[in-house]
């Protein structure tokens, strides 16, 4: 291995950059390398973001501050809420959307293993079969 293969690296808040856009997220990509990606999510109280998946990608949401509702299931009616201290898992393909329910904005630490493309955009999950 190179030295530069065995380097620890630190990722500071203004290294990060905007990457990886959905409607009424802001996604700042801290670490993207083969397999994994991670970095840090806001979004404003009353906000939605689009539906979307992560394709290929398990992902892990930790809420640092806040309150997020994930949205996912046919058409959109299952939920779970999510507060400071929680972790939520969403599996690769669920078409799902955050919502910030809450009067603050939402921070959150995203990381995803898998490969492909990050984030599909999509019109909405497949409508309820009743």
């Amino acid at each position: 291995m190179s030295d530069a293969a065995e380097a620890v690296t630190c990722i500071h808040s203004a290294d990060r950059r905007v990457a990886d856009p959905t409607p009424g997220k802001v996604r700042e990509e801290a670490i993207a390398v083969p397999g994994l990606w991670s970095g840090f999510v806001r979004s404003e109280p009353g906000v939605s973001s689009g539906w979307h998946h992560h394709g290929d990608h398990d992902t892990s949401v930790y809420v640092v501050e806040g309150t997020v509702r994930i949205e996912f299931g046919p058409g959109g009616a299952k939920a779970v809420d999510a507060g400071p201290g929680d972790f939520v898992y969403i599996p690769k393909h669920v078409v799902h959307r955050e919502v910030n329910p809450g009067p603050a904005a939402s921070q959150e630490v995203i990381t995803r293993s898998g490969t492909g493309p990050l984030t599909t955009n999509v019109d909405g999950p497949a409508p309820s079969s009743r």
